[in-house]
């Protein structure tokens, strides 16, 4: 069992630049029949202009172990920290094409 243990370890490396991330106050997730794709956007506000900072491509297997992993995530702040109060609760969300599809 031990050594099944060392050979699913994955060694996963963090450069230096990544590691500072990157923020996000939007995100917009599209969808075709085989992958889901998010991107993470950085509205400054009084300017009429986003800029799209990263996009995310999964197929939707992956992206619905992330929906798992962020709920589980978030359920434990909320544990440590309180409720995340929304507040936009109620507000409707327009359609957003960011690639000006129909």
């Amino acid at each position: 069992m031990e050594n099944n243990k060392k050979n699913n370890q994955l060694d996963i490396e963090l450069s230096a630049d990544i590691a500072s991330g990157v923020y996000s106050n939007l995100q917009i997730v599209t969808h075709s029949p085989t992958e889901v794709i998010i991107d993470f956007i950085q509205v400054m506000p009084g300017t009429p202009k986003a800029t799209v900072k990263s996009r995310v491509i999964l197929n939707p297997q992956h992206a619905k172990r992330l929906l798992y992993a962020l709920k589980d995530n978030l359920d434990k702040y909320e544990m440590q920290h309180g409720t995340i109060k929304d507040i936009e609760q109620g507000v409707q969300y327009e359609q957003i094409n960011p690639m000006g599809q129909a």
